[in-house]
């Protein structure tokens, strides 16, 4: 299934993959937007999120 998946997406153009993430920054609002004790966290928090989830990619990128 990734496989698949993979191949189509090395297809894409940057328009294309640009788009996705609009919809991936728009989507996040809407859920800001509709449980509102979200944006209540402190900034830290957010930042530590950030890292976290930004280590597999940054390790990957580095690897090649």
């Amino acid at each position: 299934m990734f496989e698949c998946i993979n191949k189509k997406i090395k297809k894409y153009t940057w328009r294309q993959i640009a788009c996705i993430k609009l919809s991936v920054l728009f989507f996040t609002l809407m859920i800001a937007k509709l449980w509102p004790g979200i944006l209540g966290l402190n900034w830290y928090v957010y930042m530590i999120l950030a890292i976290i989830f930004m280590i597999r990619p940054m390790i990957m990128l580095l690897k090649k």
